[in-house]
């Protein structure tokens, strides 16, 4: 069984690849796709053969895709672009025995501005007829390094997410949910939500950053005007701006509040807390 993983030179991508690897599936039997081969020359080191696969080049797409068994799809990161990008994959895949997609975290009922994209991406992919698998990730923990990084300066997470709470988990953990589900059987047709065992509030979070940092942290709240206002001053465009706040906005309404635990059901194991994922990305 021939396993193509996308954007596999990616955070995520390359996790995956590290963890069919330690769950025992033999390197001859991975494909790592990405944009830039040589960036990941050290899954190539290790056996793994890396080929090149641009979402903005079917071309590219219908090769990495021959004699393949089993695809994951990694979301792209290119927002406002995704649909397409994941299209060419998702019609490059006919014959394969089983499509797994990284999606967002309940993304049909999702406030999170995300969330569009990764329907319309779902749709197509049940469109297709292809059996299929939906991983449907909460949010990273390595997301809020940079906060903690900018705490050390400032003292201060500055959100506003109000009192909406997180169940985040590190990438690592959905690395090895994708892994499950791409090594196993009986997986075709369901739908997962994943999440963290627990959720966390910001003050949960400028705790954490506080002990990493070895100085206090306070979680200062902003409303929703007052976010965009202050990303627009540090130098964003009204539209990121925006983006960013609108996010911030879904938060605030529950959208990555999880109660779910099939994360670490899928994986065996509890999945990272909130603290040691920070620590491993710092």
């Amino acid at each position: 069984m021939t396993i193509l993983v996308t954007g596999a030179s990616g955070n995520l991508g390359h996790l995956v690849v590290e963890r069919l690897l330690a769950r025992g599936t033999a390197a001859s039997d991975i494909v790592a796709g990405a944009r830039i081969p040589d960036k990941a020359a050290a899954l190539a080191d290790r056996g793994v053969r890396v080929v090149p696969l641009d979402y903005d080049r079917a071309d590219t797409v219908a090769v990495a895709l021959e004699g393949v068994d089993r695809v994951l799809l990694v979301s792209g990161s290119e927002v406002g672009k995704r649909v397409a990008q994941h299209r060419a994959v998702i019609d490059a895949a006919a014959g394969v025995e089983l499509l797994v997609y990284t999606s967002l975290f309940r993304a049909t009922e999702s406030p999170l501005p995300l969330a569009t994209e990764h329907v319309q991406t779902e749709q197509a992919i049940a469109a297709s007829g292809l059996p299929a698998t939906i991983l449907r990730n909460n949010w990273y923990s390595e997301n809020y390094a940079a906060d903690v990084v900018r705490a050390g300066e400032t003292g201060e997470i500055v959100a506003s997410v109000g009192d909406g709470r997180v169940s985040s988990a590190s990438r690592v953990d959905y690395a090895d949910a994708a892994a499950v589900v791409l090594r196993g059987e009986g997986h075709a047709g369901r739908v997962y939500e994943l999440a963290g065992d627990e959720a966390w509030g910001y003050d949960e979070l400028a705790a954490a950053a506080g002990e990493l940092l070895g100085r206090d942290v306070v979680y200062r709240r902003l409303t929703t005007e007052e976010h965009v206002a202050a990303l627009e001053a540090a130098g964003l465009d009204a539209g990121t701006a925006g983006f960013v706040a609108a996010l911030d906005a879904g938060i605030a309404q529950g959208g990555l509040e999880a109660s779910e635990r099939i994360l670490s059901e899928l994986t065996g194991r509890p999945t990272t807390p909130l603290i040691e994922g920070l620590r491993a990305a710092l």
